[in-house]
């Protein structure tokens, strides 16, 4: 961390947040030339971090909290493949109509799909997530329904039995699921058990169910198994999806819509 650099607190604050990123923990003495300011001065930037759930003290110094590894690692997660997810959520985005209620799943890519329904109008959003909600909750032509449920350690989704007798109240046009996996034979899969169960029971209260998952995603499995291709209405993935995984999902049963890409 070589060199000095002149900011404000929150400029400090920020960069200290940043640093975290990187490596597993930073000392204030390291801290106080890299900015040229006072050790005390640093303690309080760190203090006021600290607080705010950022970072966690150490002796000397400070580490990333739990709550900022998974901020780093849900935002690591968003970035990966980004312009092939935004392709998905743009061909996702095309199917939905004024009126329309949806579910909307947990997920990077159906998170992608919720910033782009924040310009639509007379929409009902149904959401187990708690980032989906966030990106649309002062959208004024979506009216949006935060699902009961479960925190899970580490991730900002519900689940559990709440989750899932709350779905039972809906009925909806369209529902959006993400998956972990997608085999070759049409298996659809999740990391979590409790997800799996989720996305079964999003497939039952909706009329028609689109997966979104990249291309990476497909020939590969997870945990938990929560269904089949031949139950949804179609899968949407990526250009770089091969003509053979084509031919396999469709030999399955499946129907793939294949996203094109706006940044050519």
């Amino acid at each position: 961390m070589a060199g000095t650099m002149r900011c404000s607190a929150a400029e400090r604050q920020a960069q200290i947040r940043k640093l975290l990123q990187d490596q597993p923990e930073v000392l204030i003495s390291q801290l106080s030339e890299l900015f040229g300011v006072s050790e005390m001065t640093v303690r309080r930037d760190l203090d006021r971090l600290a607080t705010d759930g950022q970072l966690e003290r150490t002796h000397g110094g400070a580490r990333p909290s739990e709550r900022l590894v998974l901020e780093f690692d849900f935002l690591g997660r968003r970035q990966a493949r980004r312009n092939d997810k935004r392709a998905i959520a743009r061909a996702a985005v095309s199917i939905v109509e004024r009126g329309h209620r949806l579910i909307i799943d947990t997920g990077t890519t159906t998170l992608e799909l919720a910033y782009l329904l924040k310009e639509l109008e007379g929409i009902t959003v149904i959401t187990p997530s708690l980032a989906v909600a966030s990106a649309i909750q002062f959208a004024s032509g979506v009216e949006t329904v935060l699902l009961g449920g479960s925190m899970r350690r580490g991730s900002p989704d519900l689940t559990g039995a709440i989750t899932e007798t709350n779905l039972e109240m809906f009925a909806v046009d369209l529902a959006f699921l993400g998956a972990d996996g997608i085999g070759l034979d049409g298996t659809l899969y999740s990391e979590d058990i409790q997800i799996a169960h989720v996305d079964q029971k999003i497939r039952q209260r909706a009329e028609r169910t689109y997966v979104l998952a990249d291309s990476s995603k497909i020939g590969k499995t997870a945990l938990a198994t929560n269904g089949m291709l031949t139950e949804v209405e179609a899968l949407i993935t990526d250009e770089k999806i091969t003509s053979e995984q084509v031919a396999a999902l469709e030999q399955s049963g499946g129907t793939i819509i294949i996203a094109e890409r706006g940044d050519r």
